[in-house]
């Protein structure tokens, strides 16, 4: 029996492990380092099928002042992070070149087209399948010019499998029963939400403890061959295979193999409130000109926003909550019980495109991260995709856009 070490506790790592199991593989699931914020348990439950057009783009690039700027401008370069900004904003604006945008979103497209039914058969096999909501979300605007603009923006974007459409009178009704000052809406149709996110790294951390192995020890180095982890217990554990998917700590974790990892700390924030006058059932909402998305689940609504390129190891800023709490309020969301606060880092690639796939430098070494916003969303598919090379099959998608060693060439 093959014999499989996955490091990483976030969405992707569990999925990955689900994956193996499901092929009778042997799995021992690792933490990240000690330290490092888990983005997939504290993002927008968002199942984002429709962001094929990759970050890494001239629009991008061209918004940037706009964003960085404005009151309500949902970016942040903090000054003590230049160090991590300036490089990686200059790896951003190379991999925005029209040929490499292009293959980008090629490749991202491929990758979203499968998202959805890889969602469907991962709920299916957890026996939750109400953990998967495919009743799209919410685009909105506060003022009717931003409406104008945002709604010509959308209905001209590519989406992939996704669409969009204008959303119905008594859809901008609930809407308005929530926040007042909407001036105009899209529905997204295709997306998705996660119901419970507590609920589903339950059920596959639950699986795991059935069929394989959890060890709480955080992972501090990688040796590939023969094939080891070193915990921060001062333990070695040994196995045939060794994947990578701890978020954004893989990046110490390959660099000490001297890989080469140009990933960020693309920081969010979070306040979770009661459910207070958001009714159940309600899909994902965008407030666009605010930067910012309520999701309601089962028993809690979490506010989530900001893009704050920053380094993992910094505490977070309190302005980011402040910020997201007048937001609210200025909205006049029925929010005021508030729950918990929280902040993570999303594991970016200058190209935001992720990295999937064998090294070069060991047979036994496979990696899979820097999903970005796309790490819930991906994380199915993603297992399924590193199941497949695991086993030395084809994968379902070409997988050479999403080689670690493109950076190196």
């Amino acid at each position: 029996m093959i014999q499989a070490i996955v490091i990483g506790g976030g969405a992707v790592g569990l999925a990955i492990a689900n994956a193996l199991l499901n092929r009778g593989v042997q799995v021992r699931l690792v933490n990240a380092p000690r330290g490092e914020t888990c983005a997939s348990w504290g993002n927008a439950g968002h199942i984002a099928i429709e962001q094929v057009v990759p970050l890494a783009s001239a629009s991008t690039i061209l918004s940037t002042p706009r964003r960085l700027l404005s009151p309500r401008g949902g970016l942040s370069l903090p000054i003590a992070s230049i160090g991590a900004w300036a490089p990686f904003s200059w790896k951003l604006m190379q991999a925005a070149m029209p040929e490499r945008y292009a293959a980008g979103k090629k490749a991202l497209t491929a990758l979203l087209s499968e998202a959805g039914p890889a969602w469907e058969r991962l709920a299916q096999s957890l026996g939750k399948p109400q953990l998967l909501r495919r009743e799209g979300h919410f685009i909105t605007w506060s003022t009717a010019k931003a409406a104008a603009a945002g709604r010509a923006h959308w209905l001209s974007t590519e989406v992939g499998t996704a669409s969009i459409r204008d959303a119905a009178a008594d859809e901008l009704s609930r809407l308005r029963s929530l926040a007042p000052q909407i001036a105009g809406a899209v529905r997204c149709v295709g997306s998705g939400q996660i119901s419970d996110p507590d609920e589903l790294r339950k059920a596959m951390e639950m699986r795991l403890l059935a069929d394989g192995r959890l060890i709480s020890a955080g992972a501090v180095a990688v040796e590939s061959e023969p094939g080891g982890v070193r915990l921060d217990n001062g333990q070695v554990i040994q196995s045939d295979i060794i994947i990578v998917a701890a978020g954004i700590g893989s990046r110490a974790l390959l660099e000490g193999l001297g890989l080469c990892v140009p990933m960020i700390a693309e920081r969010g924030y979070h306040i979770q409130y009661e459910p207070e006058g958001w009714p159940a059932g309600t899909p994902p909402v965008v407030f666009e000109d605010y930067a910012m998305i309520a999701t309601r689940f089962d028993s809690l609504v979490r506010v989530a926003g900001f893009v704050e390129f920053s380094r993992a190891d910094l505490p977070a800023d309190p302005k980011k909550w402040q910020r997201l709490t007048r937001n609210v309020k200025d909205l006049g969301l029925p929010l005021t019980r508030r729950i918990s606060a929280w902040m993570g880092s999303r594991p970016t690639l200058p190209d935001y495109l992720p990295a999937i796939g064998r090294s070069r430098r060991a047979s036994n070494l496979f990696y899979a991260f820097g999903h970005q916003h796309l790490g819930l969303t991906l994380a199915p598919l993603t297992g399924e995709l590193m199941a497949a090379v695991v086993m030395g099959e084809t994968p379902a998608i070409h997988l050479e856009p999403f080689d670690l060693e493109r950076f190196e060439r």
